[in-house]
């Protein structure tokens, strides 16, 4: 009876609260629940068979989805901007003023990295690669790359990564892996920073007189910023410094980036 009175509550306020009326009065109260029980295990759909997306704890805050769900399940928003379904039980709808001193907000175009329970990602970005040719002279070329990881933590993850850089005068690949570090994993707009080791392979076509057939190592280090969008997605920016050697010979190269990543 409980679960069945709390939906009812919520319906009650998401009805109350018009769409129209929240964009033109932004005094009007929104609809929010919170956490009730020590623990909360929200879903992607209104039943126990449904996988679990994020566990909430007791006074944890969501704002309502709009709709009150199905049966006993509440649908709310996550921070990141994910819907997920709360069992009506372990959940208190209520009101908020949204001028109130500390009043819960709902999720905007911004959101925290989806980097706290994430497994993995993938990004991918293009730019441009800047390398030094023989005569000392600094060849600019068209780059895209794929950068998949591992989370280790929200701070910490192993990357790997292997791109290309594009030219008609045959191919560049530059493949390693490394590790990134988060400086603020709970910013919605988080700074990095990676150290990573590799090799980069010129491979000339028949007919380049550009480029030249070598096999070098390379030392990649360098930073960026992770923009956290709703859905788990990511617009990655990133400047880096290759240092790349072979037995007798040594020269920097950058990669300039932008891209979207996701996580998962």
């Amino acid at each position: 009876m409980r679960a069945a009175a709390c939906a009812l509550v919520a319906a009650a306020l998401v009805a109350a609260i018009p769409a129209e009326a929240r964009a033109a009065d932004p005094a009007e109260p929104e609809a929010f629940s919170r956490v009730v029980v020590d623990s909360a295990e929200l879903r992607t759909g209104p039943g126990v068979s449904y996988r679990v997306l994020y566990v909430a704890h007791r006074g944890e805050t969501f704002a309502l989805d709009g709709r009150a769900g199905t049966g006993f399940w509440l649908r709310v928003l996550l921070p990141d901007g994910r819907a997920a379904y709360a069992l009506g039980d372990e959940v208190q709808p209520f009101a908020v003023d949204p001028n109130a001193e500390g009043a819960p907000s709902r999720p905007g175009l911004l959101a925290p990295p989806p980097l706290e329970g994430s497994h993995g990602g993938l990004a991918l970005v293009g730019g441009m690669l800047s390398i030094p040719i023989t005569g000392g002279s600094t060849q600019r070329y068209g780059y895209v790359e794929a950068r998949p990881s591992l989370v280790l933590h929200k701070s910490v993850s192993l990357e790997g990564f292997v791109g290309d850089g594009l030219t008609s005068d045959g191919a560049q690949l530059l493949y390693g892996a490394g590790v990134a570090i988060y400086l603020a994993p709970s910013w919605p707009v988080c700074p990095f920073v990676g150290l990573y080791g590799g090799g980069l392979s010129v491979i000339p076509s028949g007919d380049s007189f550009v480029l030249k057939r070598e096999d070098l190592y390379v030392a990649r280090a360098g930073g960026g910023l992770l923009l956290a969008l709703r859905n788990r997605i990511l617009v990655r920016i990133e400047a880096t410094n290759l240092s790349l050697f072979s037995a007798d010979s040594y020269k920097n190269a950058q990669t300039y980036v932008g891209g979207l990543g996701v996580y998962f």
